[in-house]
């Protein structure tokens, strides 16, 4: 078997199996056995399993990110202006289309990835991908804080993952909601459709006027250990 195909095997095996089980919970004998390789292979090409958890992150986001800061270096090279948070959230679907799947259901694991990477214990993961992706996020979010002048960065953050665990629901279990949409209204909504839907509900969440009231919140400055979703755009 060559080693980019192993490579691959091992990757598609842990990838299923963390969407589906969690990352503590999924053993590299289980990765092996699904993969039908033997444990030295995993050690050979990744080294350990945290190794291993970010390999099958940067399989999606090594892609999406180059897509999206071309997209940015497109922008900054001819200014359009000042861009909507619209046009800010059509450029991170345009980008997620963009990506060449593998399967129908790459979008739909990543997104279950994503929201397990918040919710269980993962900070090896979360400093990783401030590594390898945070300067083209900051980049991004940089233009999200213009689109949205007037809300406090704390306020701003908490937008940006009510945001993301928004799309992370709709997204990781679509495949049940197209279903349950298709037999209420009789209508096969597409994966990019739905990716689209999102867009105005999303924009007005983060456009609508703030909320915070409470004096600390309001004098609140926002210095988060992982930047890679820093509300400031700052470094």
């Amino acid at each position: 078997m060559a080693q980019s195909e192993t490579v691959e095997r091992i990757l598609d095996a842990a990838e299923l199996l963390f969407a589906e089980k969690g990352f503590a919970e999924t053993s590299l004998r289980l990765i092996t056995s699904k993969a039908g390789v033997n444990l030295a292979a995993v050690n050979y090409h990744f080294g350990s399993k945290k190794a291993l958890i970010q390999a099958v992150f940067s399989r999606f986001l090594g892609p999406y990110c180059a897509s999206l800061e071309r997209e940015l270096d497109r922008r900054q090279a001819r200014p359009e202006g000042r861009p909507t948070l619209e046009e800010l959230l059509e450029m991170l679907v345009e980008q997620a289309l963009a990506v060449k799947p593998r399967s129908g259901d790459d979008l739909s694991i990543f997104m279950r990835l994503l929201g397990l990477a918040f919710s269980q214990s993962q900070g090896h993961l979360r400093r990783y991908l401030e590594e390898m992706y945070g300067r083209v996020f900051r980049r991004y979010m940089q233009l999200v804080h213009e689109a949205a002048p007037k809300i406090p960065p704390i306020e701003l953050f908490w937008r940006v993952h009510f945001m993301l665990g928004a799309a992370a629901f709709s997204m990781s279990g679509i495949k049940a909601l197209r279903a349950i949409a298709e037999n209420d209204f009789g209508v096969d909504t597409s994966i990019e459709q739905v990716m689209r839907l999102m867009v105005p509900f999303l924009a007005a969440g983060m456009r609508t006027d703030s909320g915070v009231t409470d004096a600390g919140l309001l004098k609140a400055q926002l210095k988060p250990r992982g930047k890679i979703a820093s509300a400031n755009g700052k470094g």
